[in-house]
């Protein structure tokens, strides 16, 4: 377990796992795009453990109207969803809640949740997504 941090602590970190010590740029138009099911997209940004600890990962988010990533759902990570563009539906835990373009979303651990994008336009978010599903898995 563990690479070493920049102070020369260890940072506690599992086998395979990348330690995000150095400062980084991430240009939109070079993420990596993957197409989605649902005719969608997303950019993966990073993944991995930041000096303090912390499993953290990025990613960026198109969603066509009327569509939904997933279906409702809860894992032991927590999320933040920062709405870019569009308009979705927040599931929080049954209760819809609707956010707009500079909206922020806070998915709790292990709190079922959910997105569904309610507007006319192609909804565009990121996601933080911190911690780990359980000592042997990334988020």
């Amino acid at each position: 377990m563990g690479s070493v941090a920049a102070e020369g602590q260890a940072v506690p970190s599992l086998p395979g796992e990348t330690v995000l010590g150095q400062s980084k740029t991430f240009p939109f138009g070079q993420l990596p795009v993957k197409k989605n099911a649902n005719g969608g997209a997303s950019r993966a940004v990073i993944q991995g453990v930041l000096a303090t600890g912390e499993a953290v990962e990025v990613h960026e988010t198109t969603l066509p109207p009327g569509q939904m990533p997933h279906p409702p759902h809860k894992h032991r990570h927590s999320e933040f969803m920062m709405v870019r563009e569009g308009t979705l539906d927040f599931d929080n835990d049954g209760t819809k809640e609707r956010v707009g373009p500079g909206g922020v979303i806070f998915a709790a651990s292990n709190v079922m949740h959910g997105l569904k994008n309610v507007g006319e336009t192609a909804a565009n978010y990121f996601v933080i997504a911190i911690g780990r599903e359980s000592g042997v898995q990334k988020v």
